[in-house]
């Protein structure tokens, strides 16, 4: 036999934790150690199992799913419990997430339950994502979900990198440039050095310098960015500089 996935399940509906219980019985390598049916709790439940698998639901009371994640440094895989619209799900499909639509489907879990031993620690796009995607990241040690639309620059950090969104606020994440670069929609990002990418749509406004560079200001962010003479020609073509 192989790895025993050690599980929590996380719905406000106790039904719902019972019936997906029983579902889980039938597949071995499961193994649920606990549940709850709120944030707090969740919280208090990875602390205590450090689980390696999170059955999830999005719409919890008080908080959503979606807060967990962003509160607690999670190494865990995610299993969405949803009700979400399809475009909602689209974007976790996207970024090879997982989910389960309400009511639970045994087939529909046994495809989630194959995956588990397959599934990067941190899911990673299948090609372009599109401006309005979300994709799951691991920023500044647990996974997250960050709005493309809403990242001001990318800066290389030797094999990772800065990401600034959400105002001025700046996050290490386990991406390299390059990485990057494969997956940003081009009419939105642009490399403006070798160590830097921009959303344009948040660019505020270029400064040509001395030497043939520019600086590249973005809405909230005080210090400007250096674009680089190899690169002002691409950006010409978008941006009056």
């Amino acid at each position: 036999m192989g790895k025993k996935f050690k599980s929590i399940i996380v719905d406000d509906e106790w039904l719902v934790r019972a019936e997906l219980r029983h579902l889980l019985a039938d597949f071995p390598e499961i193994e649920v150690v606990d549940e709850a049916g709120s944030v707090p709790q969740a919280k208090e439940l990875i602390e205590r199992h450090h689980p390696d698998v999170i059955f999830l639901d999005i719409q919890l009371p008080g908080q959503s799913g979606f807060a967990l994640l962003d509160q607690t440094p999670i190494r865990a895989k995610v299993i969405f419990i949803t009700a979400f619209d399809q475009y909602a799900i689209r974007a976790f499909e996207v970024n090879a997430l997982d989910y389960l639509l309400k009511p639970i489907r045994k087939e529909r879990l046994a495809k989630s339950i194959q995956r588990l031993s397959s599934m990067e620690q941190e899911p990673s796009p299948q090609g372009k994502v599109t401006y309005d995607d979300v994709i799951y990241l691991m920023v500044n040690g647990s996974l997250r979900f960050v709005k493309i639309s809403a990242i001001k620059c990318v800066i290389a950090e030797s094999n990772y990198s800065f990401i600034i969104y959400q105002e001025e606020k700046k996050e290490l994440v386990t991406k390299s440039l390059l990485e990057w670069e494969q997956i940003l929609p081009e009419k939105f990002f642009i490399r403006i050095h070798r160590s830097a990418i921009v959303n344009f749509s948040h660019v505020e406004r270029v400064r040509r310098c001395r030497n043939y560079t520019h600086e590249v200001y973005l809405q909230g962010v005080d210090k400007p960015l250096t674009m680089s003479r190899r690169y002002a020609a691409r950006l010409k073509k978008i941006l009056p500089i």
